[in-house]
């Protein structure tokens, strides 16, 4: 068992067709191996997502106020309740390429002390890719790559590794943002420490959201949301619509 306790934090909202191959990622022995602990934040689920968990998260929260709670809102409930030494935020409709890879890279690049972020390709399900797909992820990849290295902080919101100690010292993720949290969390992460492009790790997603808009509205509702955050410091959409 390696000493830094790692907690995996997912955001739900009626996640009922997807959240059980996500948390059966993290099978007992991995969870021995790298000291995990799974922490499930439901939003408020109408559907059987929360009948789902049972036995695979070892903490569930669950979001019963009279409001909407937006994924900032359910990332930081999740954080506040962790034990972990490592926080890595994933979506409900994820899965990692090679898990144990994964956590032993991350573990690895998280020794040196100047690192306070890891950021990931992100791909679309293998089953289910298509052509654009590889175009659209290769080149955002990149550019997610570019940013770190030479520019501004940039994590894709499929996948945030985060050091426990570097999100608490920026704030947490901010809660009025209702699109754009994840660039504007790595942003203020950038100006502590080092955040790494990962390319060895790789994140597959559900592609609902491409299929549903397409990827030019998507790409046009991340750019202005970043370029708002960038000049304003909040988002311009005041909602992120659902999308399963």
């Amino acid at each position: 068992m390696h000493n830094n306790k790692i907690s995996i934090i997912v955001p739900t909202l009626n996640e009922e067709k997807l959240i059980l191959q996500v948390l059966r990622q993290f099978e007992p022995g991995l969870k021995d191996k790298f000291n995990l602990e799974v922490i499930v934040s439901d939003g408020g689920s109408k559907d059987s997502t929360l009948n789902f968990i049972n036995g695979y998260a070892d903490k569930v929260l669950v979001h019963k106020e009279n409001y909407k709670q937006n994924i900032s809102q359910g990332r930081n409930q999740g954080a506040l309740n962790s034990k972990g030494d490592v926080l890595i935020f994933l979506n409900a409709d994820t899965l990692i390429s090679d898990i144990n890879m994964f956590f032993d890279k991350v573990l690895k690049v998280f020794e040196k002390k100047n690192v306070v972020a890891i950021a990931c390709p992100v791909k679309v399900f293998r089953d289910e890719e298509i052509l654009k797909d590889k175009v659209f992820h290769f080149t955002y990849n990149n550019y997610v790559r570019v940013l770190n290295k030479f520019f501004m902080g940039m994590g894709r919101g499929e996948c945030h590794i985060i050091k426990k100690d570097a999100f608490i010292k920026v704030g947490h993720y901010n809660e009025e943002m209702y699109a754009g949290e994840d660039f504007d969390l790595y942003k203020r992460l950038k100006k502590i420490g080092k955040i790494v492009f990962l390319k060895e790790i790789t994140i597959y997603e559900s592609p609902r959201r491409y299929r549903k808009f397409g990827y030019l509205k998507v790409f046009w509702d991340w750019t202005r949301n970043s370029v708002w955050i960038t000049l304003f410091k909040k988002s311009i959409s005041k909602d992120w619509e659902e999308v399963r």
